[in-house]
């Protein structure tokens, strides 16, 4: 019943910010199943495989946006277009126009609050910080953060160095059981034990006593 809630909303409730609320509290908001429907609907020019697009994500244009495979999007803004041309034009009495493709190739992490402008292209194997205003390119491996974003580390140092921090945390060995992104049956555990080692003196709160 809950699958057949999914496709019916993103059939008919997906198409207007309005109606993608709907769908995002009725269903979640999964990712992968978002990137799925803006490929299946050609909303986006290109969507690759192995997608994630956070339905809280503002593509202002998508129509300008080409995705490769294995990337990313949390809620962040993907600009297509620079809106004070409309108030250029409305001075002046101009017919100007500023549009711009937005390219992302594969393996491309776009993280919470990060804007991409127009022309843009990163990637591969890039990643964009948290926050990041992204005004020109991001090239191959580089990772960037800031505003204007500037590279800060290159992809795989950091894959070094969250390989070393992995290993000394101690649910190392959970992690390694995982299948995929996330595993129901180890998240209580895995909560648990980050909750002991990060709060070592404190225990959590257990809600109001009756």
């Amino acid at each position: 019943m809950k699958n057949y809630l999914k496709k019916i909303l993103l059939k008919w409730c997906a198409d207007s910010a309005r109606t993608r609320r709907l769908y995002i509290w009725a269903c979640g908001g999964n990712g992968l199943e978002w990137a799925q429907y803006l490929k299946q609907k050609g909303v986006v020019f290109r969507v690759g495989n192995d997608c994630y697009v956070s339905p809280r994500a503002v593509l202002t244009d998508p129509g300008y946006l080409a995705i490769g495979n294995n990337v990313r999007l949390s809620d962040c803004t993907i600009l297509g277009h620079d809106g004070s041309v409309n108030m250029i034009n409305k001075a002046l009495g101009t017919t100007l126009d500023s549009v711009g493709r937005v390219q992302i190739f594969d393996n491309v992490f776009i993280g919470y609050g990060a804007i991409v402008c127009p022309g843009v292209r990163i990637g591969p194997n890039a990643i964009v910080g948290a926050g990041a205003v992204v005004v020109r390119d991001v090239k191959e491996g580089e990772v960037v953060l800031g505003s204007p974003a500037k590279v800060v580390n290159r992809f795989n140092m950091t894959v070094e160095m969250l390989q070393a921090k992995n290993e000394s945390w101690p649910w190392y060995h959970l992690i390694q059981q995982r299948k995929g992104e996330f595993s129901a049956a180890l998240e209580p555990q895995l909560v648990a034990m980050r909750q002991a080692h990060f709060f070592p003196d404190e225990k959590p709160d257990q809600g109001l006593m009756p």
